[in-house]
């Protein structure tokens, strides 16, 4: 079989079915670093142009614009509550019980709703609870906590139990951490959504996610280029000359093929972009299908590289994984 998955059970080519029965929509808004005064005006944006996912997290610090944002969105009368899908995460300084529905609720009054669609674990692995977004030891070094995910996991199905949340799921776990979820848990997880693009085309935990039932969302699927840490000898996904010529053969930008190639494969993307005529572009990839050879060639792109590892510096001063030494940090597996 091909790479090419779009036509399968499940996926029309615009929504996937979850494993609960739930729709989303395949190409969605992604909100990770939009900025204050930018983010409100990009969901309005997003929402004419035909955007129909939105993709939130506490950790990113403009909930309560984006529900400003979609306040008024509802109140223009274009889209009810009911057309939008929107996504928020669980942040890993709320990983314990009796945090879970505290921090929901907080994402819910920012939003300004009283459900969120799908509501994800944001990182298997989790902080000190009760202080700052990112708990520090003297020495500098993060204040992790042992909460496992399991304990977690119990609380985000009791939110779906009262209707707080339609779909639950995780995000940056690995096949081990994601096939232990579905085997332990009440509620199967709908989603596991982790960083996907053509220099990391994550084909095995795919594979994993597809046995299991479990819908794979990309994030950063345009290679994460502003991302703050960027260091100028990174890989820079964007200017692939092998992508520049996949595109121009289509007539499309390199962001619309590298969107399409995620919707070709069966895989959910959530392209972010503050920048009205790229927002519409990003979503105006439904006319086109690349071939099978295309495909092919986007994935040999594979490296693989991770544009989304929260690093340190060790005593040499050369970057290294900030969390590899929690048990729970998941790119120690392979995949």
């Amino acid at each position: 079989m091909g790479l090419k998955k779009a036509h399968g059970a499940g996926f029309d080519g615009k929504t996937v079915t979850l494993n609960n029965g739930h729709k989303m929509p395949v190409v969605g808004l992604g909100t990770w670093k939009s900025k204050p005064g930018e983010v409100a005006a990009a969901i309005k944006v997003a929402v004419e142009a035909g955007y129909r996912h939105i993709d939130c997290a506490q950790i990113y610090g403009n909930e309560k614009e984006i529900g400003g944002a979609l306040k008024e969105v509802f109140a223009g009368g274009k889209v009810k509550r009911e057309d939008l899908f929107i996504t928020s995460k669980l942040w890993n300084t709320f990983h314990a019980a009796q945090d879970v529905r505290g921090a929901l609720q907080k994402t819910l009054d920012d939003l300004q709703l009283s459900y969120v669609d799908l509501y994800l674990i944001h990182w298997p692995h989790g902080f000190a609870r009760g202080g700052p977004t990112f708990p520090r030891n003297e020495d500098g070094t993060i204040n992790y906590s042992d909460t496992h995910y399991m304990e977690t996991w119990g609380e985000m199905e009791k939110a779906v139990d009262d209707g707080l949340v339609k779909n639950i799921g995780v995000s940056n776990f690995n096949a081990r951490q994601v096939t232990e979820v579905c085997e332990k848990s009440r509620i199967k997880p709908s989603v596991n959504q982790c960083e996907c693009h053509p220099y990391l085309t994550q084909v095995p935990l795919l594979a994993v996610c597809e046995k299991l039932g479990v819908h794979f969302t990309a994030y950063s699927p345009l290679g994460s280029g502003d991302r703050p840490w960027a260091k100028p000898t990174d890989p820079k996904l964007m200017d692939d000359e092998g992508l520049k010529a996949i595109a121009d053969k289509y007539n499309k930008t390199s962001a619309q093929v590298l969107i399409r190639f995620q919707i070709e494969r069966g895989v959910s993307v959530i392209p972010k972009s503050s920048n009205p005529d790229r927002i519409r572009a990003n979503f105006d990839v439904f006319d086109f299908e690349l071939s099978e050879e295309d495909m092919e060639k986007l994935a040999a792109f594979n490296r693989p590289w991770r544009a989304c590892v929260p690093c340190i510096k060790d005593a040499t001063g050369k970057d290294i994984p900030r969390d590899a030494g929690h048990p729970l940090y998941p790119f120690n597996d392979a995949y």
